[in-house]
Formats: structure tokens, sequence, C-alpha cells
């Protein structure tokens, strides 16, 4: 397994890493993700330290906390071989303060999560979600702290706006706080929108991309196609209408095209799309899921070999779409912008 440090940070991570929403199906929303009981999240996480995928994503919202909970137990005993990233900021309650980015909810959030996964540590902590009530002083200064109280090792955000992640970083070069070194963000053939303000200010400030759902929430496996929809048992039916948005017939193109590579290479159509975003700019690491063992062995085998050029080409070109202003119009004076990021 490639490892790669996260952004400009000493740590090291592996270039895939395991995500555990499908872990619990604890309420009706992540039942469409997965069920992973104990007794299977164990046997998902010994596969991937086999494979050298040792870093895992969970979240406090994944199942109501169950996701961590059953994360917890399946890495007992293994927790040196392991890396552990979670995120808090979305409603986990109906408490006044049972959500956002204030010293109030990330104490008691992060003690919360350290509970429930059976560690002392978390070492990535990642603010779910962009707070725009909380001064992002009271965010970073409680962050420095648990940094400081070695509850977190790293931090990092997701789901930021470009002005968001800058004005927090920022703040940090400003109070000495620790740096967001790695920023957890939904990247995918299917939607590009990543590479328009987030992945230069990630290529600039050496803030790492954390991809989430790398498959466009399920939808470039292959299963989805002209005049064969969405099935049950699929995301893309049983909580149809979630996830980011997309065009069907752009869907459409971008699986023919990975059809063509998949005939050339051998590989699986999800392994041609995590591979591509494996060369992308700023990536550190792409978050893989799976309910059952032989879809993440399948997903594994992204890794180890690489796309040609004329490939890559070729699917840059089928997933392009129009970007937004003031993008497509910095596009049109190429000699402004020589690392073409």
């Amino acid at each position: 397994m490639e490892h790669r440090r996260l952004g400009k940070s000493g740590l090291r991570v592996p270039a895939l890493s395991f995500g555990t929403g499908t872990f619990g199906g604890g309420n009706d929303f992540f039942k469409g993700w997965g069920s992973t009981d104990s007794n299977g999240a164990a046997r998902l996480v010994d596969i991937c330290l086999d494979h050298g995928v040792s870093m895992f994503d969970s979240a406090d919202v994944y199942s109501d906390g169950l996701a961590e909970q059953i994360l917890g137990q399946a890495i007992k005993g293994k927790r040196n071989r392991v890396l552990i990233s979670t995120k808090a900021t979305f409603p986990l309650g109906d408490g006044a303060n049972d959500y956002g980015s204030s010293r109030q909810h990330l104490i008691e959030a992060v003690d919360k999560a350290l509970q429930r996964l059976g560690t002392d540590h978390i070492d990535l902590f990642e603010l779910h979600g962009q707070d725009n009530n909380t001064p992002v002083e009271e965010t970073l200064a409680t962050l420095d702290q648990l940094v400081r109280s070695g509850k977190i090792r790293y931090i990092g955000g997701s789901n930021f706006s470009g002005w968001h992640l800058m004005k927090s970083l920022a703040v940090s070069d400003r109070y000495g706080y620790p740096r967001y070194v790695a920023h957890q963000a939904y990247y995918s053939l299917l939607n590009r929108d990543y590479e328009w303000e987030l992945m230069p200010l990630g290529v600039d400030q050496g803030v790492g991309a954390v991809i989430w759902s790398p498959l466009g929430w399920g939808k470039l496996t292959g299963k989805i196609r002209r005049g064969q929809p969405a099935k049950p048992g699929m995301r893309a039916h049983d909580i149809a209408g979630t996830g980011p948005q997309f065009e069907e017939e752009r869907l459409f193109r971008i699986v023919e095209v990975l059809d063509v590579v998949s005939a050339e290479t051998g590989k699986t159509l999800p392994q041609i799309a995590l591979n591509w975003l494996l060369r992308r700019p700023s990536v550190s690491t792409v978050i893989i899921g799976a309910r059952d063992e032989a879809q993440l062995v399948e997903n594994i085998g992204a890794v180890g070999w690489v796309l040609t050029p004329e490939q890559i080409a070729r699917l840059d070109q089928a997933s392009d779409v129009a970007a937004a202003y003031p993008v497509w119009h910095q596009r049109g004076f190429p000699m402004l912008n020589e690392r073409g990021c």
C-alpha cells in the first residue's frame, strides 16, 4: 500500500482509507449504506490491515454513534496498528448545544467519541461541516486545547467553502494554533467541483484532500446504465434523492468510457474510478467503503497500477463540465496560473 503525507504534516496515511458509514445501520438513512455488525466489522478491519489499509474514518452522526462504537470493538488489541479519523459538528441530539463547532459542543463531542471508540486519542479529528455561527477563533482555540491535552493529534475540516477554510488557516497562523492539514471533501468523476477552488487552495496551503464517496454515491459502479435503473439494495434506489446532484446523461457518458478503459486494463469500473482520483493533485487518501469482503477486496485493487495519460485524458473529457464563475474566466488566462491547478 502506498503511503502519502497528509497535507504538509508529518503524518503518513495510506492512499486508501476505510469508511465506516456502513457500520451499524442504526437508522433508516444509514441502513441504505449498510448494516455491518461487530463481527462483520472485525473481519473487514482484518482484511484492510492485511492489505495495508490502516486508516479508518467515522463520525459521531454515523448511525447515531453506533458506527464509532462498532469500530472501537473491531480494533480492540490492534490500536497501535491503525489510525482513526472521526468527525463532529452536525446535530446529534435535541439540545441547544448538541451541534456546531463551539467550545461547548466540541469538547463534549470529543470526549463521547473517545468513549465510543474505546481509545485515549483520535489521530485525525475533523469538523464535519462549516459552522457559520461560531467564531473561527473560538473553534480553533478549542481544537488547540484538545491537541495540547493529547485527545486529538491532527485536525481537519470537511465540506468547507474555500473562503472559510482559508480564513481558518489565517487565524491559525495568526495565533499559533494547529492548522488544518486535511479537508475531507466530496470528489469523483461524476462531480468535479472540488477542482475549481478547493484543490488549488489545498495545493497552495498544504491541506491534503481526504476524499469521501469517490464512486459518486455508488453511481460509478456500473450498476446504473442506460435502460438499467437503480435496483433495491442500492443507495440510489433505497434513499433516492440523497447525495450529490448529477446529470443522468453525463453519468452514462462516463460509464461508457469506464467500460472502454476496463476492457483495456482488465480492471473493474470502481477500480478505474478510484485510480483516477489517486492521480489528482492534493489528494492524500481516498475513503473506500464496503458492505462485504468481496466489495472491499475489489476496491483495494485500485492501487498498485496506474492509468495511462491517454486513458486519464479520455476520463477527463467524459467527465468535464463547465466551471462556475470566476473559474471559467480565470481559465481563459493560463499564463497567470503556470502551475495549472
